[in-house]
């Protein structure tokens, strides 16, 4: 049985975008392996769940193949399955399309009172999903190489 490391299989199968920005994730404690932090070394093997937390969802994928070169975005669905929970999915898409619900197009640059408002709005525990001082997701700063929306999801399969 072939094995691989955590950060080396999280840049592989196109999880990152560098494997340096996948060490990070592993030292930051953001990747599990089945249920425990991963380090950067951590060993990979086929059947294992791999976590990875970008706030405010967690994403859960079972490795099929734990490849050490990376493969094109085409190949991804042979090294990895995405099995994160439905609940998951849709909170995220709840808060992608709740983004533009804020203000109406066309209304001009908000003023200063309503920025702040605006900024305490989506750094509320309601908003982020997690405690107060979390981030909220930006689909732009995300460390992910490909679009989840194009995996397959536990309820299509």
């Amino acid at each position: 049985m072939s094995s691989s490391r955590i950060d080396k299989w999280l840049w592989a199968a196109r999880i990152f975008k560098t494997r340096s920005i996948a060490a990070q994730a592993c030292k930051g404690g953001r990747v599990t392996i089945n249920g425990a932090i991963a380090k950067p070394a951590h060993i990979v093997s086929a059947g294992d769940h791999v976590g990875v937390r970008k706030p405010p969802v967690t994403y859960t994928f079972e490795v099929i193949d734990p490849i050490q070169m990376r493969v094109g975005a085409a190949k991804v669905p042979l090294v990895m399955r995405n099995i994160t929970p439905r609940e998951q999915l849709d909170y995220l898409r709840m808060i992608r399309e709740g983004r533009n619900a804020v203000r109406d197009r066309g209304m001009g640059r908000p003023t200063k009172k309503e920025r702040r408002e605006i900024d305490d709005y989506m750094h509320t525990a309601e908003f982020s999903g997690s405690d107060a001082g979390s981030l909220y997701y930006d689909s732009e700063d995300d460390d992910f190489d490909f679009n989840f929306d194009d995996l397959d999801t536990p309820d299509e399969q």
